[in-house]
């Protein structure tokens, strides 16, 4: 399975266990929390990612980084945002240099 079909697959998910018992699923739960509760989350799982890759523990980045991807896909589907969208939006970036771009959003 390519990367992209498990994001597809997952965000899938996220959006069929939205409706779920709360009491029973962990997407639910926090769908039931809203956008603020999941944009926390995703926080938390940046933050702690940004740890393990300063200690340099290819570990827990690998693992932090996958719970980061999780929690951010639920957040895209919380606010009902397609994952196409974002490839969208990388893919039109493509080509242009990093600086280059920044400097086109601050206008």
């Amino acid at each position: 399975m390519s990367s992209t079909e498990i994001l597809d697959q997952l965000y899938a998910l996220m959006l069929a266990r939205r409706s779920a018992d709360p009491e029973k699923s962990y997407i639910a739960k926090r769908m039931k929390q809203g956008t603020a509760k999941i944009a926390q989350k995703v926080g938390e799982e940046a933050v702690e990612t940004v740890i393990a890759a300063m200690q340099n523990n290819k570990k827990d980045i690998i693992s932090e980084s996958a719970d980061l991807l999780f929690h951010w896909l639920m957040l895209m589907a919380d606010r009902g945002i397609p994952i196409a969208d974002v490839m969208a939006e990388l893919k039109s970036r493509e080509g242009i240099s990093g600086l280059d771009e920044k400097a086109k959003r601050k206008k």
